[in-house]
């Protein structure tokens, strides 16, 4: 991994490109990020470039959180994260230093990391879209169980419990979700504006990481050449 920014996610629209092809895009709000710190092999263990984004009362924060980033002469932060990079890459940045969306021109394929949308507890038929029992001949208020979930146990010389990974209801979504290889379609360097193609995972205002891509496929590392 060798860049990487905060942003937002704002919503979807929809461009057109010179030859009049409608795109769906995500909106990003993306930066500014500061460099609030810089880690080394020598005192961490590994070398990385911290990143702080989203402007925060100090009395929201923490004397620890607040003295960190004055250290870097910036304003207290609401998300701090790192990516890591070889010491030479990490070189280049200097303690305080603001990234912008400018910093992706050129880029034609980011990767796109969020949290997905809570779903809260929910059954097999939304969960793992199970198709559920019949509908008919009989079925009486059972139209959307799981059905047997015993086949591995005891009696049949599998131990006590349920096979590991067994597909049954529970919590769903607010996981961490990573897109990759989406085409970074355009920037509005002027309101700091990220156009993605396709979605973006989690909600509106949702934190957003907007890395470049780290592998391509045949096709599109043609494009990318191109």
């Amino acid at each position: 991994m060798a860049f990487m920014l905060l942003g937002t996610k704002v919503g979807m629209t929809r461009v057109y490109t010179a030859d009049g092809v409608n795109l769906p895009v995500t909106v990003v709000r993306v930066g500014p990020c500061v460099v609030t710190q810089i880690r080394t092999v020598e005192k961490d263990g590994y070398s990385a470039v911290q990143l702080g984004f989203g402007d925060i009362k100090a009395r929201n924060s923490t004397q620890p959180e607040i003295g960190h980033d004055a250290k870097a002469g910036s304003a207290p932060k609401r998300y701090h994260r790192e990516f890591r990079c070889t010491p030479e890459e990490a070189s280049k940045y200097t303690l305080g230093q603001v990234l912008t969306v400018k910093d992706l021109e050129g880029t034609k394929f980011v990767d796109v990391i969020g949290r997905t949308k809570g779903k809260g507890f929910q059954g097999v038929m939304k969960r793992w879209h199970f198709k559920g029992m019949f509908a008919s001949h009989g079925t009486e208020r059972k139209h959307r169980s799981p059905g047997s979930i015993g086949s591995l146990c005891s009696n049949r010389g599998f131990g006590g419990g349920l096979k590991k990974g067994k597909k049954m209801a529970g919590h769903m979504g607010d996981v961490r979700c990573t897109c990759r290889s989406i085409e970074l379609v355009r920037i509005d360097a002027e309101n700091g504006l990220a156009l993605i193609k396709g979605t973006v995972p989690g909600a509106a205002n949702g934190l957003v990481q907007v890395r470049h891509a780290v592998r391509l496929y045949r096709s599109k590392a043609k494009k990318a050449k191109a």
